[in-house]
């Protein structure tokens, strides 16, 4: 029987001053934590060579462990403009390193990435610390919980890819639309 080659995803957690990281390897619904860290960028130094240090980061992730699978969390909107701004540079300069490297991008909103984690997209870092440490054999907390964050959005791109509902998940999904439109037999209408 030939053995199968397991699913490994890389998870980023942008930012301009710590960057977050994850990588797991899935097989079946076995996930095994490889790799999680951060990496700590000097706030002094000027933005362009932060970004550069985040691709050259990136991409020697992507040459170390081979991850057949990107995520990323999306920027979540806020009130400070120049910060948005900052954090999208980062994300951006990410991305550009996956895509070079031949793999596809997936985008979760942190909204999305805690709600498939714990369950309540309102969760704050120490919730999602204590399901991922549920979720997978976590020795010791990292210092940085944006490494934990990455983490997080590696497993969140795995639960949306492999869902257990037909039609929700996988590379042929359509949302909850195209299962609603298929199944409407299962649905219980008002009398």
């Amino acid at each position: 029987m030939l053995k199968k080659t397991p699913q490994i995803i890389l998870g980023i957690d942008p930012g301009t001053i710590v960057m977050g990281y994850g990588l797991i390897a899935v097989n079946g619904q076995s996930l095994q934590l490889l790799h999680m860290d951060v990496l700590k960028l000097n706030a002094k130094k000027d933005q362009h060579i932060r970004l550069e240090q985040i691709h050259r980061r990136v991409a020697e992730l992507i040459q170390q462990y081979h991850p057949t699978s990107f995520a990323i969390e999306a920027p979540f909107f806020g009130k400070n403009v120049q910060s948005m701004l900052k954090l999208g540079r980062a994300q951006g300069v990410a991305i550009a390193a996956a895509i070079q490297a031949g793999l596809e991008v997936c985008e979760y909103s942190p909204k999305k990435v805690k709600q498939s984690i714990t369950g309540n997209g309102n969760a704050d870092k120490h919730q999602v610390w204590a399901m991922l440490q549920r979720i997978v054999t976590i020795e010791e907390k990292p210092e940085f919980l944006d490494a934990s964050d990455a983490l997080a959005v590696a497993i969140c791109h795995h639960y949306q890819t492999n869902s257990a509902i037909p039609g929700i998940g996988g590379s042929k999904a359509k949302g909850w639309d195209d299962f609603l439109k298929k199944n409407e037999h299962r649905i219980r209408k008002p009398v």
